[in-house]
Formats: C-alpha cells, sequence, structure tokens
C-alpha cells in the first residue's frame, strides 16, 4: 500500500472517469466501489445507492476517485503527472486525455523530455505525460504541486514544510535564474519522497490557479498517534477540518486517514462498511479505535 493516494473529485462521474484512465494507462485495473448507504443525506446529499468511491490502480499507483458534488472544480494547480517508457503508450494517454480536454502544453519534445505535454481532461483534471524513465520517479503517476497566484514563491516553503511533517526527503530543486517571471531561486522544478513515493512541486508566477479540496492527498497511517501527530502538523484552517480532511497554511488538501480504512471500505459486509462511513462522517479528525468499533458493530453510531 502506498503511503501517499491522490483522490480525486467528482459530481456523479466518478465511475466513468476511473475506468477511462484505467483503458487509457497501461497495465491498470479498477478494483473496488463504494456506494453511498441509505443514511447520512443531510451531510453529503448524494442518493442512496449511487457511486461513492472508486479505487483504481494507474500503472503501479493507486488512485482514488470521489463523487463528491458540484462544490469544487479542478484546477491546474494539482495535476498527475504520468512517466511512459513506450513512445506509443504515451501517444495513445495523450490522445484519449485530451479528447475532449483542453491543451496546456502540446506533446512535443523539450529540454526535460523527448516527448512532454500537459492537458486537462474533459472532466478538468491536469495531467502532464512524458515519456521517461520509470525508476527516476518510482511510480507511473506522481502528484504534482503547482504554487502559483498568491502561493507563487511558496513552493520550496511549503517542501520544508512537508520534510518536517511527513519525514519526506528531498531528492532535487532545479531553479529559476530570474529571467522570467519568477524570481531568480524559486523552484523550477523540485521533487521530493514520502516513504519512498515521488511528490513534484513547482512555482509559476504567471500561473493563476488555486490548490481546492477538487484533488487531496490522502496519507495513511499505521496507527492513531500518526494520526494525531499529522493532524496538528497538516491542519492550518479549521473550517475545512472534517471526515479526516485537511488543508495546510499553503492551500493544499489533505486526508489523514487510518491504513486499516482502506479494508473496511472494500470489505463484502456492506451493513458493516455503512457503519464505519456513518462513524466517519460525524468525525472530524479520525478515530481509529471508535471507527474500528462501528465496523465491528460494538457501538451504536447516530444516524
Amino acid at each position: 500500500m502506498q503511503k501517499i493516494v491522490p483522490c480525486l473529485w467528482y459530481d456523479g462521474d466518478a465511475e466513468t472517469a476511473a475506468r477511462r484512465y484505467a483503458d487509457l494507462v497501461p497495465g491498470s485495473e479498477v478494483r473496488t466501489l463504494t456506494r453511498y448507504p441509505e443514511g447520512g443525506q443531510e451531510l453529503h446529499g448524494r442518493k442512496p445507492r449511487s457511486v461513492m468511491t472508486v479505487a483504481a490502480r494507474l500503472g503501479d499507483t493507486e488512485v482514488l476517485t470521489l463523487n463528491g458534488g458540484p462544490q469544487f472544480k479542478f484546477t491546474p494547480a494539482t495535476s498527475l503527472f504520468v512517466t511512459l517508457e513506450d513512445r506509443a503508450a504515451v501517444d495513445r494517454l495523450w490522445a484519449g486525455l485530451a479528447d475532449g480536454g483542453e491543451v496546456m502544453m502540446p506533446l512535443d519534445r523539450y529540454d526535460w523530455s523527448a516527448r512532454y505535454g500537459w492537458v486537462a481532461d474533459r472532466w478538468g483534471l491536469n495531467w502532464q505525460v512524458a515519456l521517461g524513465r520509470h525508476a527516476d520517479v518510482g511510480r507511473t503517476v506522481t502528484p504534482s504541486l503547482l504554487f502559483g497566484g498568491d502561493a507563487a514563491g511558496q513552493a520550496e516553503a511549503a517542501i520544508d514544510h512537508y520534510v518536517a511533517a511527513l519525514g519526506a526527503e528531498v531528492e532535487g530543486i532545479h531553479r529559476y535564474d530570474g529571467g522570467g517571471k519568477d524570481a531568480a531561486g524559486t523552484v523550477m522544478h523540485a521533487q521530493f519522497r514520502v516513504d519512498g513515493q515521488a511528490v513534484m512541486a513547482m512555482d509559476s508566477a504567471e500561473a493563476d490557479a488555486a490548490f481546492n479540496e477538487a484533488v487531496s492527498l490522502m496519507v495513511s497511517c499505521q496507527d492513531q498517534a500518526e494520526i494525531d501527530r499529522l493532524w496538528s502538523a497538516l491542519s492550518a484552517v479549521p473550517a475545512a477540518e472534517a471526515c479526516g480532511w485537511v488543508k495546510d497554511r499553503f492551500g493544499v488538501s489533505w486526508q489523514i486517514v487510518p491504513r486499516a480504512l482502506w479494508g473496511m471500505m472494500a470489505s463484502g459486509d456492506t451493513p458493516a462498511r455503512e457503519r464505519m462511513f456513518a462513524a466517519v462522517w460525524g468525525m472530524n479528525k479520525l478515530d481509529l479505535a471508535a471507527i474500528e468499533r462501528a465496523f465491528a458493530g460494538s457501538e451504536t453510531v447516530p444516524s
């Protein structure tokens, strides 16, 4: 299980999107699907038994799609960087993502890649697609954070914060030379690793894009102590705290969840799974012991 799972927010198209991405990225599959229970409509506003989440494996990377509603829309602030070693696979992925989408940077040769492009797909999710060596990034899909707008120039401060909070290791930073709009020394491209998993970051004075909950980074925690520690380190916007979600001081959304939650979500025991979700919806910071009791049916959860 990877440490960080990108969670992507849709308004009813979570299953369609997950299946589309799995068809386009080589070696992918849709793995598990959960549905909204009968209760809790006052919290989530979704139709009972409609699709809630879809877990997919894109190449070797776990991704979760979520039907959350119309509240949040994708922006270029967070993209998924896909590295493939086969040129034909790059071209097929690009064609599929660009169909009905918007090209931000055309698929072409650039200094950093023999074949690279940036595109927003038909749902607005931003992708960077590159021909490259898998060993350079470690996974097929890598979350990429772009610090633009009011956050421009803050990428390195954010990286330092994540190093301290998540025990990340900086793998490399390439800096602007001051020849353009970005100040000399700010981050042109950086990569850091959390538990061996790469995350990319960059500054852009030209991009007017803000982070929001449309893409959140789910961090799987071993126990309550790790949940407590990361919650304290990452949560900077009390109003954004709900159901394990926090927003840091740079605007990036995270979900601080117990690793055990994944097994509960994939369980075939529908009543147990629904009790678990009802418990989670009543929490801000997740209480692992209470969630386990709800799943086991040993604790009454308000409907």
